[in-house]
């Protein structure tokens, strides 16, 4: 059975680190791995460190401008998803999929209806699947990945922060969402404010699965436009996201 792990949060917070991280220590298994990037500013396979020319945001678009010109009886959905899989970048740890973002106006509750089915039957291929989502929470409402096992929702370690962190589970709840379990990452935490983070998460009530310090080499390498998932071994990040990985079952 597929697992499926989403890694969601406010922008700036280092969602996409800990997705790089956490992808790093699953291609050090044998399991079959897709990752996805659901966020619209597309910075996963910059970390990544590998590229992805086109999106599902293109064939949207070309899905969007094509429909009226398909004769009625073509099976459109066929057509969809054999575009798709010509978006898939098959690297040789994992495979990658951009969600990215239509350039055109205009509803696409037509194509989004399509991609639910071709995505359920996509990830049915794969051992994990694990997404990097766009802030906020309307891919939930969407439902275009249906079923996530784990959210994982990475805060920094303000209190401001943690409440952002609680807002997100409140709301996944009211959403009556398809999450089975919702993990709070507090993410940069210093020795100076670890505490008061795990008193705020108890206060709160929130699921504190793990503290990433905060790890310079991160910063250098985010500075310097080199990917993320080559942090050596001992970086305290990697070890960190190690010790969640493992919290997960992965």
């Amino acid at each position: 059975m597929t697992k499926i792990i989403a890694i969601t949060g406010k922008g700036g917070t280092g969602k996409t680190a800990i997705t790089t991280l956490l992808l790093r220590h699953l291609t050090k298994s044998d399991k079959v791995v897709l990752a996805i990037d659901a966020d619209p500013d597309t910075n996963l396979p910059e970390t990544l460190g590998c590229e992805a020319d086109r999106t599902i945001g293109d064939i949207k678009e070309y899905m969007m401008n094509e429909r009226d010109n398909m004769p009625p009886d073509i099976n459109k959905e066929s057509i969809f998803e054999s575009k798709i899989y010509e978006t898939l970048n098959e690297l040789p740890d994992y495979d990658l999929l951009v969600m990215g973002r239509p350039e055109g106006s205009g509803c696409y509750c037509y194509v989004n209806n399509l991609l639910r089915g071709i995505m359920d039957r996509l990830t049915e291929n794969y051992d994990v699947v694990i997404m990097d989502m766009e802030a906020g929470l309307e891919h939930f409402s969407r439902k275009t990945i249906r079923n996530i096992d784990d959210l994982l929702v990475v805060t920094d370690g303000s209190r401001r922060g943690m409440g952002t962190a609680e807002r997100i589970s409140e709301l996944v709840h009211e959403l009556e969402t398809d999450v089975r379990n919702i993990h709070v990452v507090a993410n940069k935490v210093t020795e100076d404010n670890k505490e008061q983070i795990q008193k705020t998460a108890n206060e709160l009530g929130l699921k504190l699965i793990g503290l990433v310090p905060t790890d310079e080499s991160i910063a250098e390498r985010d500075l310097a436009g080199e990917a993320l998932y080559d942090l050596p071994e001992d970086s305290k990040a990697v070890i960190e996201v190690e010790r969640i990985a493992v919290k997960l079952g992965l």
